[in-house]
């Protein structure tokens, strides 16, 4: 069987995925994006959508289709960390879109799947596995991959881009070493009902001993609660009232209602990982998203950070790529101009493991809040970069000129 071809593969539908196969397909570059699953429906996926990505939307000429999926915002922030509160109103920031937005992950990506596949050159295919790379010597060509019908085929190409998560086949296949940073904690994803009168956006409490975090989705509330690294089946084995007593000490407002995760088969495990490759690329290979630097779900910024990604990788791989010159040179460019948001980030995370959710976690007994964020509970301006951070972050990308519509 002829090989097939095209010019860039991308193994993984995720955000950064679709997101890079909607930008090479306006640029006229023949790509094939691969998503291992028949469709994008996937539980307590990232679904926290920040300004920087709204606007990206904006300038896709996605945003009135985005305004019509079902998504809910969030203007504000409030925290509590051992007592001492911490409000953040997004409402202050710079920019078109002044607050987040909640948006089931498998509605984000139909719309940009949809947008993709109105362009001639842009390949979906789904229920498509990619099972390992297709080498010449060191430099990658293409893969192999599983299709539809349970047959292994092969496709070659000029590039391939690993957007296939944490746990990313090619990476693997290469043999390419994450740095880890550690993370003191996981968590547990479960769903609770949201009832008129309480409080909107996202609440959340940072005891000692645990903590929780309650994200307004309309009708019910997303809760994250947080427990020690590696002790999930410990605790499950502590049984379900555990968990209720629990919840309802950190936010007693809920107490009514977490009884209604009637067992642990409501409540999904998070691995919290915080990791990054010391180089996204080798040759003909490029590696974005979660495949190149494992996010913690602190300030909910992992689908923004890998979508950056792609928009970096879209801008400057295109032309490259539409003439035939793309190069190991190009993939560098990539990683230089998304690594410094990207540590940068990860280093807040890092402080963030260390000083707080590692205390929330192991300490049986009441402690003081660490100092930065007793300051930041009594100083606006130092509010307003916190809220800048979170909502836009560093160095935010801005969808070419060619993709633009």
């Amino acid at each position: 069987m002829p090989a097939e071809r095209t010019t860039c593969i991308v193994a993984g539908g995720g955000p950064a995925g679709v997101m890079l196969g909607l930008l090479l397909a306006r640029a006229g570059v023949d790509v094939t994006v691969m998503e291992k699953h028949a469709d994008f429906l996937r539980d307590f996926r990232g679904d926290t959508v920040h300004a920087s990505t709204l606007r990206l939307l904006d300038e896709l000429g996605l945003g009135d289709e985005f305004a019509r999926v079902p998504h809910r915002v969030i203007e504000t922030l409030r925290l509590s960390v051992q007592g001492s509160p911490l409000a953040m109103d997004l409402r202050r920031i710079p920019g078109p879109h002044k607050h987040i937005a909640l948006v089931p992950q498998w509605d984000f990506l139909e719309l940009l799947a949809s947008a993709a596949q109105q362009e001639p050159t842009f390949t979906l295919l789904r229920s498509t596995e990619v099972l390992g790379p297709l080498l010449d010597g060191d430099t990658v060509i293409g893969v192999r991959y599983r299709g539809t019908d349970g047959e292994v085929r092969e496709m070659r190409a000029a590039l391939t881009v690993a957007c296939d998560g944490r746990s990313s086949t090619l990476r693997a296949a290469m043999g390419l070493k994450a740095k880890d940073f550690g993370a003191p904690m996981d968590v547990w994803w479960f769903r609770v009902p949201r009832e008129d009168g309480d409080p909107a956006g996202l609440a959340g409490e940072l005891g000692a001993g645990h903590a929780l975090a309650a994200i307004d989705r309309g009708d019910y509330f997303q809760c994250a609660y947080i427990i020690p690294k590696g002790r999930d089946a410990e605790l499950r084995a502590a049984g379900i009232g555990a968990l209720h007593r629990g919840a309802a000490t950190l936010v007693p407002w809920l107490a009514d209602r977490v009884a209604t995760v009637s067992s642990f088969d409501d409540v999904k495990l998070l691995d919290v990982q915080l990791n990054r490759l010391r180089r996204w690329y080798t040759d003909g290979l490029l590696l974005i998203g979660d495949a190149a630097h494992a996010m913690s779900p602190v300030g909910g910024v992992g689908i923004n950070l890998a979508v950056a990604d792609a928009v970096a990788a879209g801008r400057l791989l295109a032309e490259p790529l539409r003439t035939g010159t793309v190069s190991t040179r190009h993939l560098a460019r990539v990683q230089r101009r998304r690594w410094l948001p990207t540590a940068l980030i990860q280093a807040v995370q890092h402080t963030v493991h260390r000083r707080v959710i590692a205390v929330a976690v192991t300490s049986p007994g009441s402690v003081r809040a660490p100092l930065l964020i007793r300051v930041a509970g009594r100083a606006p301006l130092l509010r307003r970069v916190v809220a800048y951070a979170v909502a836009i972050g560093p160095l935010p990308e801005h969808i070419p000129a060619f993709a633009r519509r």
